[in-house]
């Protein structure tokens, strides 16, 4: 879910992006995974989906490295465009309460990205694909529209 105002507009990356309404503080969330608006399919889920739906969530999830369970955001987050210089990520060090580390420290599905710079109002936001979806070949067209799910090597 998207935490911060922002609107969707054209974009000199790709198609449409999310910009930002308002100046964001580096280190402000942007995005959090919140459970019941965002989905995490498993992969087998995923598959056994009909189309449309396997088309439409192929174009705007992202592929969760390490499980590659499918993760749909409920909002115009999928929109938020790929740059090899993001101005969003994950914090550094990761904070594991804004990663969603459970009591035993098992990892969750309720990852939070934030602000790595000062994002200006207007400024498009961006993050590094390569840094959590395994499927980033696939996005950036960098191998065939029917590559497999999450079968893409980095």
């Amino acid at each position: 879910m998207i935490l911060v105002p922002a609107r969707v507009a054209p974009s000199g990356i790709h198609g449409n992006g999310l910009f930002a309404l308002a100046s964001i503080a580096q280190g402000t969330p942007i995005w959090r995974f919140l459970p019941g608006f965002d989905q995490a399919f498993s992969p087998e889920a995923w598959a056994a989906l009909p189309e449309p739906a396997l088309s439409h969530t192929r174009h705007f999830c992202f592929v969760r490295r390490g499980d590659l369970h499918v993760v749909l955001s409920g909002d115009h987050a999928c929109f938020i465009n790929h740059s090899e210089h993001p101005n969003t990520g994950l914090p550094h060090p990761p904070d594991r309460t804004l990663h969603g580390g459970g009591p035993s420290g098992e990892a969750s599905s309720a990852v939070t990205t934030v602000a790595l710079r000062p994002i200006a109002a207007g400024e498009e936001i961006t993050c590094n694909y390569w840094n959590y979806d395994a499927d980033t070949p696939w996005k950036l067209g960098r191998v065939p529209r029917h590559a497999p799910l999450g079968a893409c090597p980095p």
